[in-house]
């Protein structure tokens, strides 16, 4: 049988957790339809996602449908979790986009339609909940054509929209297909039967129905089915996957999800450096052991104690996707109510961190807190519940801050030579920076010859390297540069006669970690950094009459309307006055104004630049640096 892997993406409360339920059922998995209000649903595992109603985390079901296997993958559809969805982005065929017929097309849709879309992911669209009253069809239609894409196909038509009793009726509108497919046009003019929708070609087609009642559901189910297309993949390569997920197991173990690209992978074969002990393959609504997994399959895998989210191995450059988000732009310090218990949430937000690895931490040494990286106030809360539920923790959190960026301006370079004051350590390092795209990270390159030293020095500053530029002139991350190694020089081996080695003479590792700092960040003064902050793109939808008295409210907050039609004002806002923007909405438009927003870009900040506080020893400070880190080696300036 094919394999198709699947994901359900939404905004939220557009039901798609319903969704998989109802696949569920009528893939004869499971005999009762769970509820999200009641916790029961087969998905959404956690206590806390059952508590709240809401998708936490990624989960994978398997079942068959029409002699196809189907891994569905359900996502999360809060904002504050798109770094889950981003992580299953990488492992998916195909997607069923859900929107629902009563709210339409909300700020999330765009964002995940915008993604799929540019990724060519195909997808189609399931309109859900037929049977709510103020239910919509035109009216959603337009929406989707005018905010998602106008390459739709409708592909049914729904009787007493708005009531318990809808009913849809398949109708494939193929006067609307022939404008996107010549294929059709021609079938049409010489009154012939169309041929198959192509969904591989960005056109959408549209379903209706209603995960609760099943209405319309074997329409879903003939699309998913016949139009979308397989796992691609040949057994007969080298195994190649994408880990997209890490959680712990009952004993602590790490367990990988692993979606297989190409090849097979087989208990006891060697990933990583790691063995891998056991193998689950998930089938027919649970998972079973077996003894490999193969090209197209999703499995857990146990043994890989230092997978993280995101390793690829050997993966062909067409699979591997880069990141689709943008990255968190809130940050918070994480506080143990209890001092004798810092030492165990900094080892629980370690594997928290593992399992999400944008929380980014943050360790500050001297206030003895951690700093956590947020989407969002209810990722905050969900860390705060975590900690408790799972890790018996109590904590406290300070303000959460908006999170800054620092590009690079121009050009830097900096050297320090071995044995030549005022540099103590036993290395030579040059650096050169060189601003890089936006969106291009931060990359490193050798202008020296990679035998020039040990590799283990290289390694040794590139790491450093990535490590320090998580904290820019001004305390805040760079995230686009180019840093290339323009200089390099170590003391060999030495030691005094007839003794052991004697690391006083010898360059080690850490003389190059120590020295790297101080170089990369003599360069970074000598490129100039600007500091820039996140802005979201709004849109409110607010009475034709309240308009006036909106446009004060949004100049108050730096946000600037680039668009007002009637009814509708979009623009941009910086991110740190959104949640304002949606307290000051309500009381100015008599209850009634909605706005979405998202991230869009990063711009100059306007007046004097925000620094936020260092942690660790700082380089920008030669002599505190030196001294924290020559007392922490247990070394001092001038004994070599």
């Amino acid at each position: 049988m094919t394999i198709l892997n699947l994901g359900i993406l939404a905004h939220v409360d557009a039901g798609k957790t319903s969704l998989t339920e109802r696949l569920l059922h009528t893939a004869g998995v499971i005999d009762d339809i769970g509820s999200v209000d009641d916790g029961s649903t087969q998905t959404d595992t956690l206590e806390l996602e059952r508590r709240r109603g809401i998708t936490i985390k990624s989960a994978v079901v398997s079942f068959t449908l029409n002699g196809r296997i189907v891994n569905l993958i359900d996502t999360p559809g809060h904002p504050d979790f798109i770094a889950e969805v981003e992580r299953s982005l990488a492992v998916l065929d195909a997607a069923v986009l859900v929107v629902s017929a009563v709210e339409g097309v909300q700020a999330q849709t765009r964002v995940l339609a915008r993604t799929l879309h540019r990724l060519r992911i195909p997808t189609l669209i399931f309109v859900n909940k037929v049977d709510r009253g103020g239910a919509r069809f035109t009216g959603v239609l337009d929406e989707i054509a005018t905010r998602i894409s106008p390459a739709i196909i409708p592909m049914s038509r729904v009787g007493r929209i708005g009531t318990r009793d809808a009913t849809v009726h398949g109708d494939v509108d193929l006067i609307r297909l022939a404008d996107h497919d010549d294929a059709v046009l021609a079938a049409l003019v010489e009154d012939r039967p169309a041929p198959p929708i192509r969904v591989r070609d960005r056109v959408h087609p549209v379903y209706f129905g209603s995960a609760i009642t099943g209405a319309g559901i074997d329409d879903l189910v003939d699309g998913i089915t016949r139009l979308l297309p397989s796992a691609p993949g040949d057994a007969g390569r080298p195994p190649a996957g994408t880990i997209f997920k890490v959680e712990r197991g009952p004993a602590g173990e790490r367990i990988a999800y692993l979606r297989m690209v190409d090849g097979t992978l087989r208990v006891r074969d060697t990933l990583g450096g790691d063995r891998v002990t056991g193998i689950e393959v998930f089938a027919d609504g649970a998972t079973r052991a077996c003894g490999a997994i193969t090209a197209g399959q999703i499995g857990r895998l146990r043994g890989l104690g230092s997978a993280r989210v995101g390793d690829d191995f050997s993966v062909r450059p067409a699979a591997a996707r880069p990141a689709q988000f943008a990255p968190p732009t809130l940050e918070t310090a994480v506080v143990a109510s209890r001092p004798a218990e810092r030492g165990a949430l900094h080892a629980a937000l370690t594997e928290l961190a593992e399992q999400d690895p944008l929380i980014n931490l943050r360790q500050d040494d001297e206030r003895q807190e951690v700093y956590v990286s947020l989407y969002g106030e209810v990722q905050k809360e969900v860390v705060e519940a975590t900690l408790a539920e799972q890790y018996g923790l109590r904590v406290s959190f300070r303000e959460t801050t908006t999170l800054h960026v620092e590009r690079v301006l121009g050009v830097g370079a900096a050297v320090e030579f071995n044995k030549v004051e005022p540099n103590p350590f036993l290395a030579t390092i040059g650096l050169r920076v060189t601003p890089a795209p936006v969106g291009a990270g931060v990359s490193f390159g050798l202008a020296v010859e990679p035998g020039s030293m040990p590799a283990a020095f290289f390694t040794a500053v590139e790491q450093t390297v990535h490590e320090t530029l998580r904290q820019g002139l001004r305390g805040w991350p760079v995230p686009d540069c180019t840093v290339v190694m323009t200089h390099s020089g170590y003391s060999a081996r030495q030691s005094h006669s007839h003794a052991i080695f004697d690391k006083s003479m010898s360059s080690t590792a850490g003389d190059f970690r120590n020295l790297t700092p101080l170089v990369l960040m003599t360069a970074l003064q000598r490129a100039g950094t600007e500091i820039r902050e996140p802005i979201h793109a709004f849109r409110a939808e607010v009475p034709a009459d309240t308009v006036p008295a909106v446009l004060p409210v949004l100049a108050r907050l730096r946000a600037v309307p680039l668009a007002t039609e009637s009814t509708i004002v979009s623009g941009e806002i910086p991110a740190a006055q959104v949640h304002a923007l949606q307290r000051r909405l309500p009381g100015v438009t008599r209850g009634e104004g909605v706005v979405e927003s998202a991230f869009d870009h990063y711009a100059p900040v306007r007046g004097p630049a925000p620094v936020r506080e260092r942690t660790g020893p700082d380089p920008l400070d030669r002599k505190e640096y030196l001294l924290r880190v020559l007392r922490r080696t247990g070394a001092a300036a001038g004994t070599r």
